[in-house]
């Protein structure tokens, strides 16, 4: 009851997800609208990050991928609201993973993975990857994703709820190394999703790098964590092949993080990452101000694996 005030919203958003799917995407239609015509939320903002990510695409390009975009931003807000009541083969039919084996294998062999993702596609429809694995979660391995706690408690509750939705455990960024140590002490193999195509906080470890036609900091701290505890690396390409489907193909960095140099594996993930906007570009969420703070960028280069 301490969230009293928040019982309206909570009973709408229930609502809205014992919608069927084809209802769903009719108010995902009239939330782009709203969204795009009417409140015009970001829209400088995104005009601007699409103009200068894209200097060889025509006015007309760019209007055409910015719309796309909010259209898919309706999708995934509207998506991400029926993760609330969604059953297991609805989900199967709407995500895919390919090659999930490569994942399993690890595994298999003991061996935790890190998983970096980015904010592509509808990354709350990721945890689903539970219902892929031949593993037993939360008894053979663990599947987890790392979070930055919203600063509204209602908010954040309703996200945590959600994501826990197909039995994986979210981990507070500020101590996901402490817990994945501890899941090493158990022997137990963890798949952790790390969400790294945010701007670094101040104080984050950071790589920088040409990215999207921009001098672009990476997060990098991502990479050192896996370093430590020598977790194989594997990225997560999304693509969406219609509306509310979604396909993730697994391309492995490293079986092993600790045998690479510095900041190669950084290097990568920006460079798959850059393949995947520049291949699909209305799915990335275009409307984070990534570039506010300039950065220039360092001579010479990071070092290429050998």
């Amino acid at each position: 009851m301490k969230h009293w005030k928040y019982l309206p919203l909570k009973w709408i958003l229930a609502g809205i997800a014992h919608l069927p799917f084809w209802a769903i995407y009719a108010l995902a239609d009239f939330m782009f609208v709203l969204v795009y015509y009417i409140v015009r939320y970001r829209r400088k903002v995104v005009t601007k990050n699409l103009t200068e990510s894209f200097p060889d695409k025509s006015a007309d390009e760019i209007k055409r991928i910015e719309r796309q975009f909010y259209r898919h931003f309706a999708d995934y807000i509207m998506e991400t609201i029926k993760v609330g009541h969604v059953t297991d083969e609805q989900m199967r039919q709407r995500i895919t993973f390919e090659g999930i084996d490569i994942i399993d294998n690890y595994v298999a062999q003991g061996k935790s993975v890190a998983v970096y993702l980015s904010h592509c596609g509808n990354w709350e429809w990721v945890p689903s990857v539970t219902l892929w694995t031949r593993h037993q979660v939360n008894k053979e391995m663990v599947f987890a994703q790392v979070y930055r706690p919203l600063k509204n408690k209602w908010f954040d509750e309703y996200f945590l709820k959600l994501r826990s939705r197909f039995n994986s455990v979210s981990l507070p960024k500020t101590t996901v190394f402490r817990e994945l140590i501890r899941y090493r002490r158990d022997n137990m193999p963890v798949v952790t999703g790390f969400m790294s195509d945010q701007k670094p906080s101040r104080g984050d470890d950071q790589y920088i790098t040409s990215f999207l036609n921009h001098p672009t900091a990476i997060i990098s701290g991502t990479e050192t964590i896996a370093r430590k505890l020598s977790m194989a690396v594997v990225y997560w390409d999304i693509t969406k092949p219609r509306r509310g489907h979604y396909h993730i193909t697994q391309r492995v960095i490293t079986d092993d993080a600790s045998t690479c140099p510095e900041l190669y594996i950084t290097a990568q993930y920006a460079t798959l990452l850059e393949q995947t906007i520049i291949n699909n570009p209305h799915i990335w969420l275009w409307t984070h101000k990534r570039w506010k703070k300039k950065v220039t960028l360092p001579n010479p280069p990071a070092n290429e694996q050998q």
